[in-house]
């Protein structure tokens, strides 16, 4: 029988399609990975894999055994989860998968609360784009993602947790800052600043655009939420920040002022995904409750008190 090592080689090859990129991310030679996977190739009577000047390009039967390897490896991390705690026990380390324009500003005070009820419990943050994030997950290569929805992949659980408003700001020496009330045609042709087109954010962005007839600035797309923040303060045009960010000591509104615009309502929704056989569903869905409860706090603390 295929051993997991050998499925983890061969994974591994497909994702980078590079003998050496995949015996540096696995860890070993690469004589060693290419005698393995020629082992496995033997043990299975098949040919994996084209090997050439570009590449290591997988065979029709080859990426169909690497689906099948994904969900086995999958599963080999879900029982090794499942032996080192109980599900209902916030114990261990999880990889947990977020996106910059969320997990810097919420993830602070969330994280330190959860170590105090669950001293136990691990989280290792890794942020990214969210469609790959969703794709790491599918992979088990993250154990849970916490970002914007849609969040769509097949054989995930997603727990939507809440909406979060969205705030068109200027920097306050912008001419429509010192309106009580702006007029939605006031918005046309105003440019707005926005973040790299790939993430979920920036295409919620554009949208607000289209509708209020403003210009995405395509020279000057921001790499974080704090990038965005420091080109509206110095005057490059409008953007879109969420509450959170605004509230927080990570980001804040130092030099800017959110615009009140006539019939305002644009937020975006929040959410868990996990993989939906994983065994610590119990223990994702405490934490969804608990990142939840934080949030609500933290974006209208009376009303949660």
């Amino acid at each position: 029988m295929p051993t997991l090592r050998q499925l983890e080689y061969l994974v591994t090859i497909a994702d980078t399609q590079s003998f050496v990129e995949a015996s540096r991310l696995t860890n070993v030679s690469q004589p060693t990975l290419s005698q393995q996977v020629r082992a496995l190739e033997d043990r299975l009577g098949v040919r994996l894999l084209d090997r050439g000047t570009a590449g290591a390009v997988l065979t029709p039967v080859g990426r169909s055994v690497v689906v099948t390897a994904r969900r086995m490896l999958s599963d080999a991390r879900d029982i090794v989860a499942l032996a080192s705690s109980s599900a209902n026990n916030l114990t261990g380390t999880l990889k947990l998968g977020t996106t910059p324009t969320l997990g810097p500003y919420l993830l602070s005070p969330i994280i330190a609360e959860l170590h105090r009820v669950a001293p136990g419990l691990r989280l290792h943050v890794r942020e990214g784009i969210p469609d790959d994030q969703v794709l790491e997950l599918s992979r088990g290569n993250i154990d849970v993602v916490l970002g914007p929805m849609p969040i769509m992949g097949e054989g995930l659980t997603v727990e939507p947790l809440f909406r979060e408003p969205l705030h068109l700001v200027a920097a306050r020496d912008h001419a429509l800052a010192s309106e009580k009330e702006v007029a939605s045609e006031a918005l046309a042709g105003c440019p707005l600043l926005s973040l790299d087109p790939r993430h979920h954010f920036a295409r919620q962005a554009a949208e607000i655009a289209e509708a209020y007839a403003m210009k995405i600035a395509p020279d000057y797309y921001g790499t974080s939420l704090d990038s965005l923040h420091q080109m509206v303060a110095s005057g490059l045009g409008l953007s879109i920040l969420p509450s959170l960010y605004l509230r927080s000591d990570v980001g804040g509104s130092v030099g800017l002022v959110k615009l009140s615009v006539r019939a305002w309502r644009r937020h975006r929704s929040i959410a868990m995904a996990w993989r939906k056989q994983s065994p610590m569903d119990a223990a994702f869905r405490l934490i969804a409750e608990h990142v939840q409860k934080c949030a609500r706090q933290m974006l209208d603390p009376i009303a949660s008190a």
